[in-house]
């Protein structure tokens, strides 16, 4: 049997791996990590890896500051960047994809509001602007997921805009609206499917984005509440004793770089296959 042509790039199957991997850690938290992620034990602080001297079995990775197991928090942490991943991701399609379609399709003074609009939202830095948006919405899980979907929307918009302006040029859409066809309808049924493999390309970048402002956010204390373990906040902690305890600052590093990896592998694996046209002229 012929694999599709999006399964055949190894930068696919090595990011769709990882992917699953970080999303079943978080789905299954409570039964893969070994002790509760916010158990504080102050006689066994800066424990380092149960391989290295000094380490304890009970704790693989170690401990923090507040004698919190490392490992627990890892497995925890995937939780809240697979959920601020997919959530704010799919709500930064919806209202990019909208507004594409939209300005794309229509043109006009409707396609001009869109991207001026656009061209003063970009023009601020995401990070910056998500910072503004925290101070103003407050520290929260839904907060950074709401500020995330405000600031990269324009994303989805501004790529896809473009290729709704090529797509509205083809004959077949012409003929759809030819044929009494309604806006909607032929936005819907003709439109729409031709820029799916590209919305599903930037929906798994997207992804990893969202995971690295999140980290950033949870970082320097706007992101998640306090009681709720983050990579960030992770990053944040141990950074106090990071030469007492590297292990705790290298691993929540390696887990954001690891997962946003797996998206953008995902995301160029199936941008390179999900591209008819670059298909079509490799003769698939």
């Amino acid at each position: 049997m012929t694999l599709p042509p999006y399964l055949r790039d190894p930068r696919t199957i090595v990011g769709l791996v990882i992917v699953l991997a970080v999303f079943l850690t978080a789905v299954f938290a409570p039964l893969l990590a070994p002790h509760d992620p916010d158990t504080q034990d102050l006689l066994w602080v800066l424990l380092p890896p149960s391989w290295q001297p000094g380490g304890d079995p009970n704790f693989p990775l170690g401990t923090d500051s507040l004698g919190r197991d490392v490992l627990s928090r890892l497995i925890y942490s995937a939780r809240v960047a697979m959920t601020v991943a997919i959530v704010s991701a799919v709500g930064a399609m919806i209202l990019g994809t909208i507004a594409a379609l939209l300005a794309g399709y229509f043109g006009g003074w409707v396609d001009t509001l869109i991207s001026r609009t656009v061209d003063v939202w970009i023009s601020f830095p995401p990070v910056v602007l998500s910072l503004i948006l925290i101070v103003g919405l407050g520290v929260g899980l839904d907060k950074v997921i709401l500020a995330i979907i405000l600031v990269d929307w324009t994303r989805f918009c501004r790529v896809l805009r473009a290729e709704v302006i090529l797509v509205r040029q083809q004959a077949y859409v012409s003929a759809a609206r030819m044929l009494g066809q309604s806006h909607f309808i032929t936005l819907s049924r003709e439109v729409l499917p031709a820029v799916v493999p590209l919305i599903i390309t930037l929906f798994s970048l997207e992804m990893g984005i969202a995971v690295t402002v999140e980290a950033i956010l949870s970082f320097v204390g706007m992101g998640v509440s306090a009681n709720i373990p983050a990579w960030g906040q992770m990053i944040a902690d141990a950074r106090m004793n990071i030469y007492d305890s590297p292990w705790g600052l290298f691993l929540p590093i390696a887990a954001v770089f690891v997962t946003v990896a797996g998206f953008n592998l995902l995301g160029e694996g199936l941008r390179k296959g999900l591209d008819a046209r670059q298909n079509t002229s490799r003769g698939v």
